[in-house]
């Protein structure tokens, strides 16, 4: 049986695996499903159509679930989806989806949420993600795996953060950020790659040197976007070594929305 603290409120519809532990004055509502080994803290509010996954650590005072701050929201029965082994630190807000895009909020594994995030509705993130305190979130944001979002980061609705990228303290994102990219500012503007993360992550010199040149080709050119994508394309044939972390920049490129942060 889950471990439950005498002070706590627990739905009796809702989904908890046997060895789940339940902290004081948690509130956990109906529609919820919790994984083996997660532990949920003092004060933690988990609502919605909410799944979470095993061994997540949820601190003090986070809603998990909460309607979304969407004056468009009627009520419907959207949803968040987390996934294992995440630690959301104290005050954290993570919102069900809306009816307007996939109707899903969806965080991965792995990742490392730090006090005060908030992660608005619909957004899609990744796994092995860092968030400094206070990073937050606008609505249908995408970040992909392995991102470092500094504190008070502010992201605007729609933007695509790609993996590996790294923004600065107080970055503002107004445009998508390409895989590999550090930014920093307000607005955000690219200053290089994330040259240290990727060899932490395993990168080779070779993928890193081509990551480098493929950052040149992006920002330092003058060329058109299409431009940059042509000349990606024969640098990735010039470095078979790093095709494949190649193909995540075009693959990124090819389906940019907002356009890219610039310098």
């Amino acid at each position: 049986m889950p471990t439950i603290h005498s002070t706590a409120q627990v739905h009796p519809r809702a989904e908890l695996a046997a060895d789940v532990e339940v902290g004081p004055f948690a509130l956990i509502g109906p529609k919820v499903r919790i994984g083996a080994g997660t532990r949920v803290g003092a004060h933690v509010v988990i609502d919605g159509r909410t799944t979470i996954g095993a061994d997540n650590r949820l601190h003090p005072f986070s809603v998990i679930g909460g309607e979304p701050q969407d004056k468009k929201y009627k009520g419907e029965d959207t949803a968040l989806e987390i996934g294992d082994r995440n630690v959301i630190r104290e005050a954290c807000t993570l919102h069900i989806g809306t009816v307007q895009d996939g109707g899903v909020t969806r965080v991965g594994h792995d990742n490392w949420i730090m006090a005060y995030v908030h992660i608005a509705h619909d957004c899609q993130v990744g796994n092995h993600t860092t968030f400094a305190n206070n990073a937050q979130l606008a609505g249908h944001v995408q970040v992909g795996d392995w991102a470092v979002l500094g504190g008070y980061t502010g992201v605007h609705q729609f933007v695509r953060i790609g993996a590996h990228v790294m923004t600065g303290i107080s970055s503002v994102i107004l445009q998508d950020v390409p895989p590999y990219t550090l930014v920093a500012g307000n607005p955000a503007k690219p200053h290089g790659i994330n040259a240290e993360g990727l060899r932490r992550r395993g990168f080779t010199s070779g993928q890193i040197a081509a990551l480098r040149a493929a950052y040149r080709v992006l920002y330092r050119q003058g060329l058109t976007l299409e431009q940059a994508r042509a000349a990606l394309r024969e640098l990735t044939d010039q470095r078979p070594q790093a095709a494949a972390a190649m193909g995540v920049l075009h693959d990124f490129l090819a389906t940019t929305g907002r356009g890219i942060v610039r310098p």
